[in-house]
């Protein structure tokens, strides 16, 4: 059965300035940035319609809210007194340079509480749900995506998790549908002990033992590895020349939303999310692209089971 469309958790969304270089000229570009609203907007090129949960408030936040309703996207917000968090990176000598940066205030309780219940409604209706995380762990507490996870796991909602460190383990104990991590994410968190195709194998089983349904791991130009319904498949992705790597790994978790949300298999679902994840690093535009791209790439992506041994 389908679902009628994705909630996606986005507690703390950034404004981000970047300045860039055409021809001989200066251009200055502004557009609402952070993980989650990378996500939201692939899952809209991919079809699916988005509800966007978040915080906004102050001066950046008055900046930053008409920016969020883009096409296929319905905003729910909450308004902060002040606190959202912007960046402005320089990118005219060809590489990314942060010239300044602020990931956000920490959100009340009472803003807190007020977002939870719009995140809560939101992901029951729409029968998806993405959480992701805030630029910086302080920002929002791990506690929130467990009781968040959990509340909708226990209705019905299929959970989708796109998080590390403490805000991982936290959303763990709720036993979501999907948890997706990098391989830099598990090498840090002590989950996995080398970059290797078996110590991350070890990881997934590890994520699974620990309350994930389904769990997956970027690897960069390595490709990934998905563990679904108990096997381990390598995920042979197509190559591209990285005009931006950032932003794969969560075109990667908005594909796998975006097929959930239409009634997709988990695997074909991995495949759209792989391909998303090519295709968006040969574009400067975090969770950009094309639809007809991604279906052409979908098809060339390969999951090859793998006979992984895990230590005991």
């Amino acid at each position: 059965m389908s679902h009628r469309g994705v909630m996606v958790f986005v507690p703390a969304p950034q404004l981000t300035v970047t300045l860039e270089q055409q021809n001989d000229r200066a251009e200055l570009h502004v557009h609402p940035g952070g993980q989650g609203v990378w996500q939201a907007r692939m899952i809209t090129l991919l079809g699916a319609q988005v509800t966007l949960c978040a915080a906004v408030g102050g001066e950046v936040g008055q900046v930053l809210e008409p920016l969020l309703e883009f096409q296929g996207v319905t905003l729910k917000t909450i308004r902060r007194g002040w606190g959202t968090g912007w960046y402005v990176h320089d990118r005219r000598g060809g590489e990314r340079t942060a010239l300044a940066e602020d990931p956000g205030q920490p959100l009340s309780r009472h803003e807190m509480d007020e977002l939870y219940s719009i995140a809560l409604a939101e992901g029951l209706r729409a029968g998806i749900a993405v959480l992701g995380g805030p630029a910086h762990p302080s920002v929002v507490p791990a506690e929130v995506y467990r009781r968040l996870a959990t509340d909708l796991g226990a209705n019905g909602c299929k959970v989708i998790v796109d998080l590390s460190g403490a805000h991982l383990s936290a959303a763990l104990e709720a036993r979501p549908y999907v948890v997706k991590v990098s391989h830099e994410e598990l090498l840090r968190d002590g989950r996995a002990t080398e970059d290797t195709t078996d110590s991350l194998a070890g990881a997934l089983h590890g994520l699974h033992d620990d309350g994930a349904a389904m769990a997956l791991v970027s690897r960069g130009d390595a490709g990934a590895l998905a563990l679904i319904e108990d096997r381990m498949y390598e995920v042979d992705m197509p190559r591209m020349i990285a005009t931006e790597p950032r932003g794969a790994g969560d075109s990667m978790t908005a594909g796998i939303a975006a097929v959930l949300a239409q009634g997709g298999t988990p695997c074909d679902a991995v495949r759209t999310g792989a391909a998303a994840g090519a295709l968006n690093v040969t574009r400067h535009g975090l969770g950009t692209g094309r639809y007809d791209a991604v279906q052409v790439l979908t098809e060339r992506v390969r999951l090859t089971p793998l006979d992984t041994k895990v230590p005991a």
